[in-house]
């Protein structure tokens, strides 16, 4: 079987790529460090009357009723432009969550809001004692997910005694702000503030969540790589060094060789990944997306550093945008060796006959 993107996906991510290149998305990202959000909200905004923030949302809820796929689409060209703001909880984490909790009070809402770009979310699987949200300052909606296996830091096969009742979502109360390596990335302490459900069938829909937001990481790791190879490609088509441009160095042509084959080999894992979040295999197949992925992304990441030399991580230089962007995300939906669990478990599981 051949897995392609349609023509009309083809042509979104086309139009998602010229609104993000023509928003001049570097001076938004380092006005939203500096804790001006205003552009950065302007291109999330245009996002939004793309569909983008409805993509996963039903149509009873405003929204767009598409596919897994055409989130991924549109979450490799955000992770391309390393948009800054939380977008992996508003268009795919918070969406996915609110329509599978069993009171639909909730996603009706909260949901048009987001899907219209009127509202930006942001959402932690953590234990509450040490909730970290990420962008809660500049989100309408903060949640906090406690008690489910997920939320505790474990697969659901290590761990199948900690779901129980106390699964809860709660809105969350915004405390301090903390450091972050990446800062358009700010994060804040949060706290356990009003239950808005709880119970089994709660925790059910935060494995899915969790899961949907290890995809949606996944894709933008994936995207920020291919701008990073982008990036680096073309400085090494410029930059001279003992009378030639270094692109024609057969070691710098072997480095940028490797990075491209690792992100064409990371790359379906992702298409599958989203293929399968219905199935019984999700939680195996978004792990090994996003292992891939942020192994990938990480090579371009020191690959174009090495390739730009010490000029690749001033702040002056839009690479180094990306650089912290992949540093950040590579662990924002779980570390390497926790998915490499999850695959590994999946792996020793018998068969289903």
């Amino acid at each position: 079987m051949r897995f392609a993107l349609s023509t009309e996906q083809l042509d979104f991510a086309a139009e998602l790529r010229k609104i993000l290149e023509a928003g001049q998305v570097p001076a938004a990202v380092r006005a939203w460090s500096a804790g001006d959000t205003d552009k950065g909200r302007a291109l999330l905004r245009q996002l939004a009357e793309m569909g983008v923030f409805g993509l996963i949302v039903d149509e009873k809820y405003d929204g767009a009723d598409a596919t897994p796929v055409d989130l991924v689409v549109a979450l490799i060209e955000t992770g391309r432009a390393a948009l800054p703001g939380p977008v992996i909880e508003s268009a795919a984490v918070i969406p996915a969550l609110l329509q599978r909790l069993p009171d639909a009070g909730t996603a009706q809402q909260r949901l048009p809001a987001l899907a219209s770009g009127e509202s930006l979310g942001t959402i932690t699987f953590v234990d509450p004692q040490r909730g970290i949200a990420l962008d809660a300052a500049a989100a309408d909606v903060v949640l906090l997910a406690a008690g489910g296996r997920l939320a505790l830091g474990h697969s659901a096969a290590d761990a199948p005694g900690e779901v129980s009742a106390t699964a809860a979502l709660h809105q969350a109360d915004v405390a301090e702000p903390l450091s972050s390596i990446d800062p358009a990335r700010k994060l804040f302490r949060v706290a356990t503030g009003t239950t808005l459900a709880e119970g089994d069938e709660v925790a059910a829909a935060l494995d899915h969540a969790f899961d949907v937001g290890v995809l949606a990481c996944a894709a933008q790791l994936l995207g920020a790589g291919r701008a990073i190879l982008e990036q680096t490609t073309t400085y090494a088509k410029q930059r001279k060094q003992f009378g030639r441009v270094i692109g024609e160095f057969q070691a710098v042509k072997q480095q940028l060789a490797d990075v491209l084959i690792a992100l064409d080999l990371a790359e379906p894992l992702v298409y599958r990944a989203a293929l399968t979040l219905d199935s019984a295999d999700r939680a195996r197949d978004v792990s090994a997306a996003l292992v891939a992925c942020g192994d990938a992304a990480h090579r371009a990441a020191r690959v174009g550093l090495q390739v730009h030399g010490a000029i690749g991580y001033t702040a002056e230089c839009d690479l180094s945008l990306w650089l912290t962007r992949v540093t950040a995300l590579r662990t924002a939906w779980g570390t390497a060796d926790f998915h490499r669990g999850r695959i590994a478990t999946a792996l020793r599981e018998p068969a289903a006959v």
